[in-house]
């Protein structure tokens, strides 16, 4: 009952929600209308009030203990910092998101199950990683910074969490964030110490895979039972949620796959559309959900693309009418 009612008063108080997208700073392609400088005007012309950078390091492996620039997979920092002042100087408020990319994947092999070989050096050089990061996120007057994103197998270690949360603190004034998987927010053991209970959302639609195709009813029904484990754990915790990444491929595996970017399955824009539409009529109006990013604007778009970005495709009027819903 104390849960339900302070998350009542903190919907009744709570600034506006976050209504944002994520981008990845890959690359450009000026030949093709894609730069940096252009995606961020894009991610303001949409009606967003937040933009999430990501910022991203690597590893070598899942054992690995060593967390570095890579030379391929991060951008380069002037890149990072001009695209914060562009998208500020365009009234959007950003997060600074570090991600950790790990180089050797496979089944059972990302960032959510890492075991370094020494975890004491590990979580020196995530420490780094995470304080360089905080830093640039100060400097440029970033409004949210997170301490981590889908780290579910380090999770548990609550004292290396709380004592890295507490350095952050002390050199950044903004809002802190962390975001879990969507199959692991009940394990966090520190969501006390952060100001924003951040969750990713690619849970599947269907359990039905291509050429089977769901249609709205069914990809509305099954949010509509996500939304009843999501409050459930908002009201015990007492605290809203944000979603730091939605994101559907362009593809036929979206709403049964929507983690799988590299599925291959053929390029499905109006399924794509119809999962962004039953996301957004699930949540519009739902209290426990104090933000939603929608992942990724980074891609060329249009038809022929079958990646996450909705640029150029039917499923950004979804987005578009959400964000101009007024909190």
């Amino acid at each position: 009952m104390l849960s339900n009612l302070l998350l009542i008063l903190f919907a009744l108080t709570a600034p506006p929600r976050l209504h944002g997208i994520a981008v990845t700073p890959y690359s450009e392609a000026p030949e093709r209308g894609l730069t940096f400088d252009g995606m961020i005007d894009e991610i303001a012309e949409t009606g967003a009030s937040h933009v999430s950078i990501v910022v991203q390091w690597s590893q070598a492996s899942v054992t690995s203990n060593l967390i570095a620039p890579h030379p391929k997979q991060t951008q380069d920092e002037t890149v990072i910092r001009r695209m914060i002042r562009r998208a500020r100087a365009a009234g959007l408020k950003v997060v600074v998101f570090p991600i950790i990319w790990v180089e050797q994947r496979g089944p059972g092999m990302w960032r959510g199950t890492l075991r370094p070989e020494n975890p004491g050096l590990w979580w020196t050089s995530h420490r780094t990683f995470i304080l360089h990061a905080a830093q640039l996120a100060r400097d440029e007057g970033a409004a949210v910074f997170s301490v981590g994103s889908e780290l579910g197998s380090m999770e548990a270690q609550e004292g290396r969490w709380r004592g890295l949360i507490a350095e952050v603190r002390s050199q950044f004034r903004g809002q802190i964030l962390y975001s879990a998987n969507w199959d692991h927010f009940e394990h966090v053991s520190f969501w006390d110490a952060v100001d924003l209970v951040g969750l990713t959302a690619y849970h599947r639609l269907t359990t039905r895979p291509p050429p089977a195709r769901p249609d709205l009813d069914e990809l509305r029904a099954a949010w509509a039972r996500i939304r009843l484990v999501v409050v459930d754990f908002s009201q015990r915790i007492g605290r809203p949620v944000v979603f730091t990444e939605v994101g559907y491929p362009s593809q036929a595996s979206a709403a049964h796959r929507p983690w799988d970017y590299a599925a291959g399955s053929a390029p499905d824009l109006a399924l794509q559309a119809d999962c962004y539409r039953a996301f957004v009529e699930t949540w519009r109006d739902e209290a426990a959900l104090s933000g939603v990013f929608f992942w990724n604007w980074w891609g060329v778009g249009g038809a022929f693309d079958a990646d996450y970005t909705p640029r150029g495709k039917p499923a950004l009027e979804h987005l578009r009418g959400l964000f101009r819903q007024k909190p």
